[in-house]
């Protein structure tokens, strides 16, 4: 029976890829439980299972006292004497005892116990394992649909694509099978769960990761993506090595590339564009595809001014300020548009005289301006003002 036990122990560590030690410690625990149960202790209780055998041992443990006031815990000297003479008042004596019968109750706790201890271990491993793939891309299967929300089987467990990490426009039967960023892992009462998006800027660069091989040797480097989910994305990249064309490796021969990670997301629009340290570059390139004749910038409060033809105005700001807004999350610089028109005929500084009490007409020249009789006040060169003054 015992190595019925052993054999079983083996079976459940390759099944469930819980190591024997972990299952044999849930073992034991559960054997204290059980005892406890029994016999109304456990305190001084400890159960040892033979790794190889599958022996069974259970110790208790008593106070060697003068006058024994709890049978369960404590041994008077007299009787700890007649095990070894060499015992004394304080010590303490660990002997193995066999219980008659832990009975039905007992069994049972032994079970749930082992499978708790069993699905405390699988919720580990599974923590473990998605914790450690934190922003990458896993395929999944649709398993069930509720209120919006898809649940995804990804083999090991179940994860969660809410609403709000879904792509407009998306549509998905149960069964359909779905590539998902993993977002965040989280431990709770019902075990770990995964949070996966669609919508998220990670599943994009991930996607580039996977398709564009300079990329996943670290030649090219994505720097910033700025996406708006099912409608356009936006992402910079910077080649390491001069002689690597970064946009061109990122588009593929004849689009081939990129037309496949544009298929994985419905038909999204993708503006791949190059890294600059420069933010007049940088700007100018990521509100493409308008053309932009001038950049200003203002470091201090990280904003800029940029000059279109009159012509492409709109197709800067793009439709309902996309363009424009998505050129300023790839950069992290305010972008304010204007056109040549409006940058170049902006009204200058208009000083109404007719206001003041003073009227150019009634002076025939400056010099009459400088000394001349003002309401019957006389006006004095600037020398002899600061001699009255002292």
């Amino acid at each position: 029976m015992n190595r019925e036990f052993i054999k079983a122990i083996e079976e459940l560590e390759k099944e469930k890829e819980i190591s024997k030690d972990v299952l044999i410690e849930a073992i034991e625990s559960a054997l204290v439980s059980a005892y406890k149960k029994n016999y109304g202790t456990s305190q001084n209780v400890r159960v040892n299972i033979n790794k190889d055998t599958g022996d069974i041992d259970v110790f208790m443990k008593k106070d060697v006292v003068e006058e024994v006031w709890e049978d369960l815990i404590e041994i008077s000297l007299e009787d700890a004497l007649e095990i070894d003479p060499r015992y004394k008042i304080g010590d303490a004596i660990e002997y193995q005892v066999t219980p008659k019968d832990f009975g039905r109750i007992a069994a049972q706790t032994a079970k749930q116990v082992v499978v708790q201890r069993i699905r405390e271990a699988e919720r580990g491993m599974i923590f473990d394992d998605y914790i450690n793939r934190q922003g990458e891309i896993i395929n999944g299967q649709i398993h069930r649909i509720s209120n919006d929300t898809l649940f995804i089987n990804m083999g090991k467990t179940e994860g969660i694509l809410a609403a709000t990490e879904q792509v407009p426009g998306e549509r998905y039967d149960v069964n359909d099978r779905i590539k998902v960023y993993i977002m965040d892992v989280k431990k709770t009462t019902k075990g770990p769960q995964v949070y996966l998006s669609r919508s998220h800027p990670g599943l994009v660069k991930r996607l580039f990761e996977l398709e564009v091989p300079e990329i996943e040797d670290g030649v090219i480097e994505i720097k910033s993506i700025s996406r708006e989910a099912g409608s356009r994305t936006k992402m910079a990249v910077y080649a390491l090595d001069e002689n690597v064309d970064a946009v061109g490796a990122c588009v593929g021969p004849r689009g081939s590339r990129v037309q496949v990670i544009v298929d994985e997301l419905f038909g999204e629009k993708i503006d791949i564009i190059n890294w600059s340290d420069y933010p007049e570059e940088l700007i100018s390139s990521a509100l493409s595809p308008a053309k932009v004749e001038q950049v200003l910038i203002n470091d201090e409060d990280k904003t800029a001014i940029a000059v279109v033809p009159d012509y492409q105005l709109s197709l800067a700001i793009g439709k309902e300020g996309q363009n424009v807004r998505l050129a300023a999350k790839l950069c992290g610089w305010k972008i304010d548009i204007k056109s040549h028109t409006q940058y170049y005929s902006e009204p200058e500084e208009i000083v109404d005289y007719e206001e003041d009490d003073l009227e150019m007409d009634s002076f025939e020249s400056e010099e009459e301006l400088l000394t001349g009789d003002l309401e019957n006040e006389e006006i004095l060169p600037s020398d002899e003002v600061e001699q009255e003054e002292e």
